[in-house]
């Protein structure tokens, strides 16, 4: 089995419980041949860099999932055939996917660039 990416953009107007709904019919699809959903991510309605079927936003879902060959096309078959996805890409992901775990948050400091000039008079301040 391979790992894949498919990102797929559905219309703007498919909303609430019809999204939920055609996005679990699509994560149905891998799942009835044997693939396995590692992660679904939902990114919401976005702009588009360009019009598509005259639509200027569509909903970005991305799947990561690891599957044989012949499910892919399966799975571009469907999308092909559903009017509300816009655009659908699906690649060959190489090496493994990230672990799902989110690490404990680590505070990190935010540096800033300060001038020459400035960082001068500070120190100088502080040398007083």
């Amino acid at each position: 089995m391979r790992n894949y990416e498919s990102l797929y953009i559905i219309h703007p107007e498919v909303v609430g419980d019809d999204l939920t709904a055609m996005v679990e019919k699509f994560q149905g699809v891998l799942t009835d041949q044997g693939a396995e959903i590692h992660k679904l991510d939902n990114w919401g309605v976005r702009k588009l860099a360009y019009q598509i079927k005259k639509v200027e936003r569509g909903c970005y879902v991305q799947t990561l999932f690891r599957a044989e060959p012949p499910v892919i096309a399966e799975l571009e078959r469907r999308m092909r055939l559903d009017e509300k996805v816009l655009r659908f890409l699906t690649v060959r992901h190489d090496g493994e996917f990230a672990p799902i775990e989110v690490a404990a948050t680590e505070e990190t400091e935010v540096k800033e660039e300060v001038p020459a000039e400035v960082a001068k008079e500070v120190s100088a301040e502080e040398a007083k």
